[in-house]
């Protein structure tokens, strides 16, 4: 126990920027933003620790939990949703992509839900009313991996 003691009164300023740098490491292996906070707060204590090196380890870690928790709460608040927005929407939504597109039945289509053949990919279907073979369809709507169709 003394040895640890005697470690944990020894911290100096590299010892926070490594475990900041371990953070940003693992923050790289794709935690989602989540160590982040965890990681700036180290930057934090580093600073903090540089300008008072009489500062006691249990100060030390009580402002780490604490800015860590702040840092935190404030990147999930701050850039979470920047970080969501793209340019392609749809871009892994398959469904999506798909509406708009028109083409002419092969088979006749029953109302309700079916399944049908578009391109390579066997979709499920949903229609208002029965569509014939040889009729010109769009997609109007998805409703997840669903599409609507409806005449065109």
């Amino acid at each position: 126990m003394m040895v640890i003691t005697a470690w944990l009164e020894a911290l100096q300023p590299w010892h926070w920027l490594l475990l900041a740098l371990l953070m940003l490491g693992a923050e790289a292996l794709g935690t989602g933003g989540f160590l982040l906070g965890a990681a700036a707060a180290a930057c934090l204590l580093a600073l903090l620790l540089w300008l008072l090196p009489e500062w006691g380890w249990a100060g030390q870690f009580m402002v780490f939990g604490l800015a860590t928790l702040l840092l935190s709460v404030a990147y999930w608040k701050l850039f979470r949703g920047y970080n969501e927005r793209t340019e392609q929407p749809t871009l892994n939504d398959r469904a999506a992509q798909m509406i708009g597109r028109q083409w002419v039945l092969e088979v006749a289509v029953p109302s309700g839900e079916s399944r049908l053949q578009i391109g390579d990919t066997r979709w499920r279907v949903q229609t208002a009313q029965t569509l014939a073979a040889g009729e010109r369809v769009r997609v109007v709507a998805s409703d997840g991996m669903i599409l609507q169709l409806d005449r065109a």
